[in-house]
């Protein structure tokens, strides 16, 4: 039965792939709570995964050009930690324009709204923190809907010039754009602005 989990666990990580972080509760469906934890203990001592934190582990990525594994990826750390306590998360601040290509500052501190409890974890040197709103903030049929309207937010009305809205749109996948276009419909003005600036070509074909 225990090497069953364990082939059954390693299966379930290596699927997912370097850099993916995870908790104990990515894995409940494979085996009894304390069967997994058991399992985990025991490929962070053979060195097959990685403890990044308390209750997070994840399969590191290892750099050919370091000759080292690289430090963990901190918004799949964000990400775990959501699921493994239930929160929806929406990227803030600098942490959504650096992932959009608007910022090339990597950030001293990732922090995220939710809809869950404040709080604040640790991860190497790196903090996140975890800031509780309403969950109107988060009320969007798609996600890529909420990552735009916060990237816009970030940026303030003053600071969105045609490099921010043609690094959005960039990053927007194509098949996203008419959607987020009608899932944002009753934002703010000066957000939806931009928002049909950088779905531009849907906008039109609305019209």
């Amino acid at each position: 039965m225990a090497e069953n989990i364990t082939r059954a666990i390693t299966d379930q990580i290596n699927r997912k792939g370097s850099g993916w972080i995870f908790s104990p509760k990515d894995l409940s469906r494979l085996g009894s709570s304390e069967a997994v934890h058991v399992t985990l203990h025991r490929l962070e001592k053979q060195g097959k995964i990685r403890r990044v934190a308390r209750g997070l582990y994840d399969l590191p990525r290892y750099s050919n050009l370091l000759k080292s594994n690289l430090s963990p990826d901190i918004d799949q750390a964000a990400h775990a930690l959501a699921r493994k306590f239930g929160w929806r998360i929406i990227p803030n601040g600098n942490v959504i324009l650096n992932m959009m290509g608007i910022s090339t500052q990597v950030p001293a501190r990732y922090e995220y709204l939710s809809d869950g409890p404040y709080r604040k974890f640790r991860i190497g040197g790196t903090e996140i923190s975890f800031r509780k709103v309403a969950v109107k903030e988060a009320s969007f049929r798609y996600s890529e809907s909420a990552l735009v309207v916060q990237g816009l937010r970030a940026l303030g009305p003053n600071a969105i010039d045609d490099s921010a809205i043609e690094k959005m749109r960039a990053w927007l996948p194509e098949g996203m754009r008419r959607k987020v276009l009608d899932d944002t419909r009753n934002v703010t003005k000066w957000i939806y602005d931009a928002i049909r600036k950088i779905c531009r070509e849907e906008q039109n074909a609305a019209s």
